[in-house]
């Protein structure tokens, strides 16, 4: 980053909260973003944490089998599970386990809608829902995530004037993350630059 002000107007998409104060002393007419992506990281993060400390308190063995196969279930977007597998049965029977995980897992779908609103003032008042709801839930993760959702709300609802997102920055960071399993490492690098960028230009498609 330079180290000179800037002065005139521009647009960041940021991942931490940690930047915001940076990105404000050196580009104060910046337009900060917390990308959608990560808020919605974040709270999955709680949520495992959440199950995880349910499923160490649980004193019956069966209940703790159901609910151990069960953290991809509830981090997965609802519309996502594979009927095929039983996924939506699995999810349920853990849901019924304990109704404080069910609340923290229907939440967490329901965050997602602040950024499916259709315009930035309908989106406002859905987070405000979200967080008065998360706020008087009597959940620890939900009241202190309903303060931290609040306090970066400018931030978040900055999406509707940008519609900024750093999916397709992570989505390439994965296919050079993959590459580079694929390879262990590559001595040549400037082989290892055109693969990256070759991966990038790449269509894929299933045959047979």
């Amino acid at each position: 980053m330079n180290n000179q002000k800037n002065n005139g107007s521009s647009t960041k998409s940021v991942h931490a909260h940690d930047l915001h104060n940076l990105l404000k002393e050196y580009h104060p007419n910046a337009t900060i973003v917390f990308d959608h992506f990560h808020v919605r990281k974040l709270f999955n993060e709680k949520l495992s944490a959440f199950r995880r400390d349910l499923y160490h308190a649980l004193p019956d063995n069966e209940q703790k089998k159901v609910l151990k196969g069960s953290r991809w279930l509830l981090l997965k977007n609802s519309e996502n599970l594979d009927e095929s597998k039983s996924e939506n049965d699995r999810l349920q029977k853990a849901l019924d386990l304990k109704e404080p995980l069910s609340m923290v897992y229907y939440m967490k779908e329901d965050l997602r809608q602040v950024w499916y609103q259709e315009s930035k003032e309908k989106a406002e008042l859905k987070l405000k829902e979200w967080a008065n709801k998360a706020a008087s839930s009597g959940i620890n993760i939900l009241k202190k995530f309903s303060h931290r959702l609040l306090g970066c709300r400018t931030a978040i609802l900055a999406y509707y004037d940008n519609r900024l997102s750093a999916g397709p920055v992570e989505a390439f960071n994965k296919k050079i993350k993959t590459i580079q399993r694929q390879a262990y490492r590559y001595r040549d690098q400037e082989f290892y630059r055109l693969k990256v960028y070759a991966s990038h230009e790449s269509r894929y498609e299933l045959v047979g």
